[in-house]
């Protein structure tokens, strides 16, 4: 049929996916669904200062390095973005968005709000995704629920939270994380439809099946 031709026909050029959200809002969750779900989007790794928390791999969840190597990192312009979150360092290789890129992947970057605004000035063309939790309340006992953090982190988990959830009128779309199964849901539906956009498709591959000069 004409449309699954179309379809398996985009042009070469894979979508970059840009999701963020508050440290607990869910995030980590719905991006390994939708890669676990869609072997065709590929997660663009990041650098890391920080430690790695129990079950994280290095060069699957992050690729973890010390802070003298992510500064000459920085020197030679290597990353598309970076920034400290919590104290830490992380950084967006340029050279792994390429590599995908080229390959005809979709690209799925899961990275704070600063450097999001970053990715902006680079990739305009990117669909940027907000992950909101259902109330700072709710979000305070997924964090506490964690024990992965002492109080005090927490409180300053919550207080960056505060200040990041401003950034949402930023993103072309949030999805609220009350029901992890509703959440993506909603997160698959925005991925089907920018795929689904006339952009995606291949102008000459509209032409070869339509006969339109």
């Amino acid at each position: 049929m004409a449309g699954t031709e179309i379809r398996s026909n985009r042009n070469n050029s894979g979508v970059l996916y840009v999701i963020s959200a508050p440290s607990g809002a869910g995030k980590t969750t719905l991006c390994r669904q939708l890669l676990k779900k869609n072997p065709d989007i590929k997660l663009s790794v990041s650098y890391t200062t920080r430690q790695p928390r129990r079950g994280e791999r290095n060069h699957v969840d992050y690729t973890f390095i010390s802070k003298a190597r992510f500064v000459k990192m920085i020197d030679k312009g290597e990353f598309a973005e970076w920034a400290t979150v919590h104290g830490n360092l992380y950084g967006t290789s340029i050279k792994r968005l390429k590599e995908l890129n080229r390959a005809g992947y979709d690209i799925l970057l899961d990275i704070d709000t600063h450097g999001a605004m970053q990715l902006k000035k680079r990739y305009a063309n990117a669909v940027y995704i907000f992950i909101l939790p259902p109330s700072v309340e709710v979000l305070e006992e997924r964090l506490v629920k964690r024990k992965t953090d002492s109080k005090d982190v927490i409180a300053k988990r919550l207080d960056n939270a505060k200040s990041e959830i401003p950034y949402y009128k930023d993103y072309d779309y949030i999805v609220v994380n009350d029901r992890l199964d509703r959440a993506y849901k909603e997160l698959e539906c925005i991925i089907i439809s920018s795929r689904l956009s006339t952009s995606k498709v291949d102008p000459n591959r509209i032409k070869k099946l339509y006969k339109i000069k």
